[in-house]
């Protein structure tokens, strides 16, 4: 550990350098996925923008409790089933996963499709039942 900080200290150009680029990455890969909204935000983007939630979770997860009015396309069959969302293409769409860690890669696939309002729900089911809201089981 020493050594790192050693040399983080007398090469801080590459240091700065790194950091710089490790940012640029992970900006640019959020933003290629959609941009993260909170519970709260998804609750005013159903109620005023009639957007489409969907979950990307298997089938027994979703039975066990999802949001309201949310499409259940399992993240292995997104591609696949891509065309069943095209009804919904100029609605926003957020993408809901367990905690947040495949929302992205299926929002990439969702701007590939033709999508041009793509978002994903930080912190995914686990973060929207942390805030106490409702989940409807199935």
């Amino acid at each position: 550990m020493d050594k790192i900080l050693e040399f983080a200290v007398n090469h801080w150009e590459l240091t700065l350098l790194l950091a710089g680029l490790i940012t640029a990455l992970v900006v640019t890969e959020s933003r290629r996925g959609g941009v993260g909204v909170s519970s709260t935000q998804l609750t005013t983007l159903i109620n005023r923008e009639d957007a489409v939630v969907l979950d990307v979770r298997d089938a027994k997860e979703f039975r066990l409790g999802h949001i309201t009015g949310a499409v259940n396309i399992p993240f292995a069959s997104v591609e696949n089933r891509l065309g069943e969302l095209d009804p919904h293409k100029e609605k926003p769409v957020v993408i809901v996963c367990k905690m947040g860690q495949h929302s992205s890669t299926v929002g990439k696939t969702l701007r590939e499709g033709g999508f041009t309002d793509v978002r994903r729900l930080t912190g995914g089911v686990g973060a929207w039942q942390a805030d106490g809201l409702p989940l409807v089981k199935k």
